[in-house]
């Protein structure tokens, strides 16, 4: 299985596949498609025996809340903060490159879109901070960091 079609979930519990996903995003956005939307893609991991890594598939309606889904995706233990960090917006990227491949196929629906990373200008992974940007520039993206980056430091983060 491919991991676009791992299951993701809402903050109720409920389950959905990758399609059903889209399709909830979409029908959210035709509510009140004269609001302004941002789609936001964000991934965090924590080592609790493996890797885990959590990707969230944030959509917000500006100025009115916004709705979430997410992913966990288990892999054999990261030690290296920097392979970590790598591993993680590869995952954003990867599934950033297929949501917006999939929602830009529906032409009346108007959005931003925003790769959140884990990373700042504080802390251990300040060092990486323009090779992550650069790297997440270079795919074509927006990309938002510590402490703008909430998709992946508080989204993602939660369920890790």
């Amino acid at each position: 299985m491919k991991n676009i079609d791992k299951q993701f979930h809402s903050p109720s519990g409920k389950a959905f596949t990758y399609k059903e996903l889209l399709k909830e995003v979409l029908f959210y956005i035709k509510e009140e498609p004269q609001e302004k939307y941002k789609i936001i893609i964000g991934t965090d991991s924590a080592n609790h025996g493996t890797t885990d890594f959590v990707s969230a598939i944030v959509v917000y309606r500006e100025g009115h809340g916004g709705r979430f889904f997410w992913r966990r995706l288990n892999q054999k233990k990261i030690d290296s903060l920097r392979a970590r960090i790598y591993q993680e917006v590869m995952m954003s990227l990867k599934l950033a490159g297929e949501v917006l491949l999939n929602l830009s196929q529906n032409k009346d629906i108007v959005f931003d879109f925003e790769v959140h990373v884990d990373i700042g200008s504080k802390g251990a992974t300040r060092d990486m901070l323009q090779e992550i940007i650069g790297m997440v520039r270079g795919y074509g993206f927006q990309v938002k960091t510590k402490p703008e980056s909430y998709g992946a430091t508080k989204v993602a983060d939660r369920y890790t």
